[in-house]
């Protein structure tokens, strides 16, 4: 059976990284003032952040439209057995289970698309692709594929240090007040994504307390939820930033060193759908479970 992988551009590969792997991106929209883009088509990264850094501007990210992405599988299926569509999660967006829903009920879809939803995005989501890739080449079904990546879904963590409340505060994730008073006290939130939502881990005020910080939940995590997946030599652990790649090539080291048994994969920027409610100058570290 030939299986056939189509991600988003949440991932973090680029279309030609993708077609040289043999894969494709759908294409995640970005409105900026309502006016719909897409990355690598018509919005470069440095222009999107020029949008996301003005006050002149609205940018929020929007859903695939499930026509365009049906058209796809279509022209997909002429030549392919199967197809593993691999969004970015649920508890983000909304997308997955939409297009979940559509390969599960169309007849022409039914048994030949596998849309998955196993929780991942930007760093954490482009391994699971990698893994999709690997099973692939050991002859795996599309429907194996999919059982294993649900399976595991949320043997994954990432811990994001924010530079700033600014985005945090536009996207209606704190209050004005609240965004007041951590400007003024210099407060540095540290968030996390289990998988679902971005929700708060911790607060420090300092970057370097961030990354420590962050480290010290990794730590905890490989030691623990994640414990015998390490022993069996089978997490990896990533970072992740917004515009910031000098500190991030800093922080991989500090990873590495605190994590020396444990295989670092990539150094990525962070997905434009999460660099949205963030900004720029952000760093995450991931750790996540490899087939």
């Amino acid at each position: 059976m030939s299986v056939k992988i189509v991600t988003d551009s949440n991932c973090g590969y680029t279309v030609e990284q993708a077609e040289k792997l043999g894969i494709e991106i759908q294409p995640t929209p970005i409105l900026v003032n309502g006016e719909q883009y897409f990355q690598e088509e018509n919005l470069p990264i440095e222009k999107f952040y020029e949008y996301l850094t003005s006050d002149d501007a609205k940018v929020s990210t929007s859903q695939p439209n499930p026509y365009d992405v049906a058209e796809r599988w279509r022209r997909i299926l002429k030549d392919y057995d199967e197809i593993l569509y691999m969004p970015l999660s649920s508890g983000l967006s909304e997308t997955a289970l939409v297009i979940k829903h559509m390969a599960e009920t169309e007849p022409e879809f039914i048994g030949k698309v596998y849309a998955l939803d196993n929780h991942r995005v930007s760093i954490t989501q482009k391994q699971a692709v990698v893994d999709a890739m690997n099973m692939i080449k050991e002859g795996k079904s599309a429907k194996e594929i999919y059982d294993w990546l649900t399976k595991t879904a949320h043997t994954s963590s990432i811990y994001i240090a924010v530079s700033t409340l600014k985005y945090l505060k536009k996207g209606g994730r704190l209050t004005p007040a609240a965004a007041a008073i951590g400007t003024l006290l210099k407060i540095k939130p540290v968030l996390q994504i289990q998988g679902e939502r971005l929700d708060k881990y911790a607060q420090v005020r300092k970057m370097s307390d961030a990354k420590a910080t962050m480290i010290a939940a990794v730590k905890n995590d490989l030691e623990t939820r994640f414990a015998n997946e390490r022993k069996a030599g089978k997490m990896t652990v990533c970072v992740a930033h917004t515009q910031c790649l000098d500190e991030a090539l800093e922080f991989k080291e500090e990873i590495i060193k605190a994590f020396p048994d444990v295989e670092f994969t990539f150094l990525d920027p962070l997905s434009l759908s999460v660099a949205v409610h963030i900004g720029p100058g952000a760093l995450a570290v991931a750790c996540v479970i490899k087939y």
